[in-house]
């Protein structure tokens, strides 16, 4: 009721401004309430019309709107008159009175509130006066307490410094600094300034009788103060300030040292560069006087460490000059003497005092940093480093100018082919590879001694170096092959020597790509941290591992070799010919013991099974590779000779799965994937012509595309004369038309119908010093191919086809992945079910 009253005399405008002020919601009141930002018209409209049914309805619906509309434009005019009702001048009149009467009758409320603050503080004035006077004075009853205290541990101070009870001292001076502190802020009152003054004259004369007793200890008068109560002097030292503290412990460090500039000059012998150890020890007899007066010393003033600190101070300043006199002619072995008994006179010091060397520099050092007597050298190691280049240069030296001399081998520094196989224990890395890393071990250790820093990093600089050489001049060198010799048709045509120098050398390479990855771990552990992101042998190993890519391209070149006479033989095959179909060819015979006599022949002399797996997979495209090669050359094929062909191909493939006892390996997986579409292609050819119907269809069961060009490379393969090519040709574009879900493409497509002679890249040898990568390390193509008959794009049977119209190299089955790189055959090789 009372709202409802409210809103009769409150026109809308000020109820929508209460609203806004006080947080309302009228949502009730509000009839626009229910058009929000969600309203949908679409939605409304199929409210109206919920099926084609009620399309008929569309009049009655349009009318109802219609009064609707009229409806609601009168409720508008109806509301607009009401507005223009409310807005009366006499009525806001009345609202204006209303508000002015309510805040009048909030000022009559503020004013007696004031006047009743003034009642209340009036009431309760006398009891706050009694409230600051009990409060200051308990502040003054304490404070006079503490004065008294004061001039009481004053007094009794005064008396114990005058009788020099230091003991006593120790425990009265802090109990008047303490007490002093309270009032340092009431100096300027007369009395208070009188006994600060005294505290300060009592100090001054406490520090004056201490260095006099510590004079008079230094030297070794008849009264001079006990250790004890020099002890005390010291916690005393402590209370009147560091400065007092520093003051007694360097003139103690100076005198314990006043000998030793004297004693060592750089102008006498005593204080050379070899003589180095003597001054270590005229310090450890300082060290061991220093330890018999420890007693007098706080422990937590360090003395000893400060002596250590301050002698290496002196010492290394000393170094610095002697080793920048010297120059060009500092002597190696005088150098790394001095640096060695350098670094075990700082470990002695840090065993005897508990604590890393640097450490204690960084404790006793109060002015400025103190650095080690060892960074003296820092500058000068590069003799060292020289040394260990030079080391190094002489030990490979041997092996080096062995590969210029005439008919030298990879067999340099180990025994012959024949007497590895006569040996019990074959050696199966080159002893020059172990020996070099024996050398690392021995240069790296001996630099680790002397210096974290940049020195180690250098030599590690140095042995990137040798390893870059001992890979290109020795390794990559020693794969390089003279000129083949020609062979009598009866002898062999593979060496098993070469095959024996590559495998060692797989051997080697891998031994050092892994012992350098070993090496740069090993140096950034002993590395201080400013370097250790600054080492690395990753393309020192990236060398090695090419080079284990060049040597599976050697053990390639032979396995083509021992296979030449039986491609050729199948190439030389007139298969037109072929008028019945027997067991396999007598080229196969040859073809397959030569496979096996290599690749027997290099399984047990490959140490790491990842090699090998490469090695078989590439091995395995070569062949089919070359298999095709010949196919292709040896056209026309007939049915005859290409169901001839299908069994030869039957031998080869078993010939290879015998090299892997895992059915589900990828190498497995690889050879099957391969000479099923070299089967089928031959199974199309195969096919006689004629139905030409059936002949298509086939083609299509098998192959799966619709390419023309395709289906004319089958033709020329068959020997199909030209005279029947065209009506072939003609079918077969009208049989594909009605099957658009025929590929474009298939492994046919990159078919090359003149292939090259031969698959096997060349060995690239190095010039120089610097090494020419093989492509089986890069990727690119060396003529080498995987298996054929795989092409890029999928075809109706799953497999990989290449788009039409994209440029085909001269290569058998170009649309079969290329080689790839020897690292993504290493990933390859480790694979689930490789």
């Amino acid at each position: 009721m009372h709202r409802r009253r409210i809103d009769d005399h409150l026109p809308h405008e000020v109820l929508l401004s209460l609203q806004r002020v006080l947080n309302v919601e009228d949502k009730e009141s509000d009839p626009l309430s229910a058009l929000t930002d969600d309203f949908n018209p679409v939605q409304v409209i199929n409210s109206y019309f919920p099926d084609e049914a009620s399309l008929a309805q569309i009049e009655s619906v349009q009318a109802k709107l219609v009064q609707d509309e009229e409806q609601l434009q009168r409720e508008i005019d109806a509301l607009q008159e009401e507005l223009r009702r409310d807005q009366n001048p006499r009525r806001m009149q009345l609202i204006q009175e209303m508000i002015s009467e309510l805040l009048g009758q909030m000022s009559r409320i503020r004013e007696k509130a004031a006047e009743s603050e003034a009642v209340v503080r009036n009431i309760t004035k006398d009891i706050q006066v009694l409230d600051l006077a009990k409060k200051n004075l308990i502040l003054s009853m304490t404070t006079l307490k503490r004065l008294q205290m004061l001039v009481n541990a004053l007094n009794q101070l005064e008396e114990q410094v005058s009788e020099k009870r230091y003991e006593d001292v120790v425990n009265s001076l802090g109990a008047v600094k303490e007490i002093a502190a309270t009032f340092k802020s009431h100096t300027s009152i007369q009395r208070i300034s009188q006994i600060w003054k005294r505290i300060q004259e009592v100090q001054g004369d406490l520090r004056t009788k201490i260095d006099k007793d510590f004079e008079a200890y230094h030297l070794q008068a008849t009264n001079a103060p006990s250790m004890q109560t020099l002890h005390s002097a010291c916690l005393i030292a402590d209370l009147l300030g560091l400065d007092v503290r520093t003051q007694l412990v360097d003139r103690y460090l100076n005198l314990q040292l006043r000998e030793y500039r004297r004693i060592f000059k750089a102008t006498d012998e005593a204080g050379g560069l070899d003589n180095v150890e003597r001054r270590f020890r005229w310090f450890g007899r300082v060290l061991a006087s220093h330890d018999q007066e420890d007693a007098v010393w706080p422990e937590a003033w360090k003395v000893d460490w400060g002596l250590v600190a301050k002698f290496v101070d002196l010492t290394r300043e000393d170094m610095v000059g002697l080793l920048s006199k010297a120059g060009s002619a500092l002597d190696v072995k005088v150098l790394l003497d001095t640096l060695q008994q350098t670094l075990d006179f700082e470990a002695s010091m840090s065993r005897k005092l508990g604590a890393p060397f640097k450490e204690i520099l960084e404790t006793a050092s109060t002015t400025r940093p103190i650095k080690s007597i060892s960074s003296a050298f820092e500058p000068h190691l590069g003799v060292f480093v020289d040394a260990q280049d030079k080391a190094i240069s002489n030990m490979l030296a041997p092996h080096l100018s062995a590969l210029k001399a005439p008919r030298s081998r990879l067999s340099i520094d180990t025994t012959s082919a024949s007497e590895h196989e006569e040996a019990e224990n074959p050696v199966v890395v080159l002893p020059s590879s172990t020996e070099l890393f024996y050398v690392y071990r021995q240069s790296l250790d001996a630099c680790a001694r002397l210096s974290a820093g940049k020195t180690l990093f250098d030599l590690g600089e140095v042995l990137k170096k040798w390893l870059k050489v001992y890979a290109e001049e020795v390794l990559i060198t020693g794969l390089k092959r003279s000129a083949p010799q020609p062979r009598k048709s009866m002898e062999t045509r593979w060496d098993l020597g070469e095959v024996k120098n590559a495998c060692m050398l797989i051997n080697t390479a891998d031994y050092c790509q892994r012992t350098a990855a070993e090496l740069e771990e090993t140096i950034r552990e002993r590395m201080d941290r400013d370097y250790k992101d600054k080492i690395t042998f990753q393309a020192e190993q990236d060398i090695f591992v090419s080079v284990v890519s060049a040597a599976i391209t050697v053990l390639l070149r032979e396995l083509e070799a021992a296979c030449e006479t039986s491609f050729a033989a199948l190439t030389r095959t007139t298969w037109s010919t072929v008028n019945q179909v027997s067991g396999q060819s007598p080229y196969v015979t040859d073809l397959v013991a030569g496979i096996e006599g290599v690749v027997d022949a290099v399984r047990p002399m490959i140490e790491q099974k990842k090699y090998w797996r490469n090695f078989l997979d590439k091995a395995s495209s070569l062949i089919l590779t070359r298999f095709t090669n010949a196919l292709v050359k040896s056209r026309p094929l007939k049915e005859i000779g290409a169901e001839q062909l299908l069994i030869d191909l039957q031998s080869v493939k078993a010939s290879l799965l015998k090299f892997s006892a895992d059915s589900s390996s990828s190498y497995t997986r690889g050879v099957t994937k391969s000479t099923t579409r070299l089967e089928a292609l031959l199974k199309v050819i195969v096919t006689p012509v004629d139905p030409p119907d059936g002949f298509i269809l086939n083609y299509i069961l098998l192959i799966g595309d619709d390419s023309f060009s395709n289906f004319q490379k089958i033709l020329d393969l068959k020997g199909t004369p030209k005279s029947e090519q065209n009506s072939l040709l003609d079918s077969f574009v009208t049989t594909t038309s009605t099957k658009p879900d025929l590929e474009s493409t298939s492994f046919l497509s990159s078919l090359d119908m003149d292939p090259p002679v031969t698959q096997t890249p060349s060995l690239m040898s190095p010039s120089s010093s610097r090494i020419n990568l093989p492509s089986l390390l890069t990727g690119k193509p060396d003529g080498l191919m995987s298996p054929p008959l795989a092409s890029p794009s999928p075809s109706v049977d799953g497999s990989q086809q290449r788009p039409e119209g994209t440029t085909q190299k001269r290569d058998v089955f170009m649309d079969v992945k290329r080689f790839v790189s020897f690292a993504s055959g290493l990933r390859r090789d480790t694979a689930p079910g490789s």
